[in-house]
């Protein structure tokens, strides 16, 4: 399991989120007022479960890589002679796109 393109752009968009946040949190520290203190708190927490979520999705994304690789491993231990065709195979192809690009 690969990460996606599309989930790769969403955790830069929630890491820059969460920047921003900090940033606005740390701008608005000598802000007082009971409202105030109130929605601080309130982004203060949203803000620690994002950070928490944020690393939970980036430790799946690489469990997913390794064990993806670790699967690929295995099939071209277990198949040689086929990884090396398939490998053939799609460098032809690449190949002869490449050249019809010219």
């Amino acid at each position: 399991m690969s990460e996606q393109p599309g989930t790769a752009k969403l955790l830069e968009t929630l890491q820059s989120v969460v920047r921003d946040a900090e940033a606005l949190l740390q701008a608005t520290a000598s802000q007082t007022g009971e409202r105030i203190d109130a929605i601080r708190s309130r982004a203060e927490e949203s803000l620690h479960h994002a950070k928490k979520r944020l690393g939970d999705i980036e430790e799946e994304a690489i469990q997913g890589v390794r064990e993806a690789a670790e699967s690929t491993q295995d099939y071209v231990r277990k198949n040689p002679w086929q990884s090396l065709g398939i490998a053939a195979g799609v460098g032809l192809l690449i190949g002869l796109l490449l050249r019809r690009r010219d």
